[in-house]
């Protein structure tokens, strides 16, 4: 890629989910307080669009058993986008019912996983979101997809373009115009993500696209910027790099947020996230999950840190 050729946003949007797939795949399960706190500090950090939890079977992630009441005790702050992710129509019902108006539909565009899995295709299993989004148009509930390995899958390794391709379109004969470009196996590279993105953006300029990145192996920061340079500014983090996806061995958490923020302030580019609230945010985190956080900008500080602590110690002297 020519440098000269570089573009680069005045602003980036970070979408925060570290309630949901942050917590996800963590041992010790928090309590509905600490959710609620951790949620208060997100909101307070400037971030606005938090996924609050997910609707699935509390037996399958028991971790998200208690999304309905993190829900409705939430203090609900306006310009604040609130969702959860839901698996199906039950799952649906019971976020209208918590009194959520905002929900995402994930599909694994890996054939073979879904085969595996659900015993369904992608696209089979598409067919059962068409009750989802007709429930939502009657509720007045926005719906966003997901399209989850779409950067790799365990069973197929690299995922064609063509192959996501299918699925992109099938979320839109579903009028479903928000897409998530997933990359839960920790797969992608920056070339991949750039090729892919671009291609997606062009051919597809309705949606708004949203890129997750896991940490796997250490590729989530340099997948960002090849996304942006794609065309693409919206891009999901998870307080302390938290995370994990329970029925992928070996995944790592997802890219941290504080992390994402620290490197767009130092390029420059404008989140909107006050860097010293989410750091705060990742450190309590850290503290009610008992272990280390996969935070770069926990362990080091920021740059900024470095230079003042060099600016210290030289007026000391003095």
């Amino acid at each position: 890629m020519n440098q000269s050729n570089m573009i680069w946003p005045d602003k980036v949007t970070i979408c925060e989910v570290g309630l949901r797939d942050g917590l996800q795949n963590e041992k010790k399960i928090l309590s509905v307080e600490e959710k609620l706190e951790l949620l208060d500090m997100v909101v307070a950090s400037g971030i606005k669009v938090i996924e609050v939890g997910s609707f699935v079977h509390p037996k399958a992630i028991p971790q998200m058993a208690d999304t309905e009441k993190v829900v409705q005790r939430m203090k609900r702050v306006d310009g604040v986008e609130y969702r959860a992710l839901v698996p199906n129509l039950k799952g649906l019902e019971r976020a209208h019912a918590a009194g959520l108006t905002k929900a995402k539909l994930t599909v694994s565009v890996s054939e073979s996983h879904c085969i595996n899995n659900f015993n369904q295709t992608p696209l089979e299993m598409m067919e059962g979101f068409i009750p989802c989004v007709e429930y939502a148009a009657k509720h007045n509930i926005k719906v966003s997809g997901a399209l989850s390995s779409a950067w790799g899958c365990a069973f197929e390794g690299k995922i064609p373009v063509q192959q996501i391709e299918k699925i992109v379109r099938a979320y839109l004969k579903l009028e479903i115009t928000e897409l998530s470009l997933s990359d839960a196996t920790g797969m992608g590279n920056p070339r991949q993500v750039y090729e892919i993105g671009k291609y997606m953006v062009e051919n597809f300029p309705q949606v708004k696209w949203i890129l997750h990145f896991h940490n796997t192996r250490d590729m989530a920061l340099s997948n960002i910027v090849a996304g942006i340079q794609a065309g693409i500014t919206t891009f999901d983090g998870a307080f302390g790099g938290l995370g994990g996806c329970p029925y992928i061995p070996g995944a790592s958490g997802n890219i941290a947020t504080e992390d994402v923020v620290h490197m767009l302030h130092e390029m420059g580019i404008d989140t909107r996230v006050d860097l010293l609230k989410a750091i705060a945010t990742a450190r309590t985190a850290q503290q009610m999950v008992d272990h280390q956080a996969e935070s770069h900008v926990l362990k080091a500080g920021r740059c900024e840190d470095l230079t003042n602590e060099r600016v210290r110690h030289q007026n000391n002297k003095s």
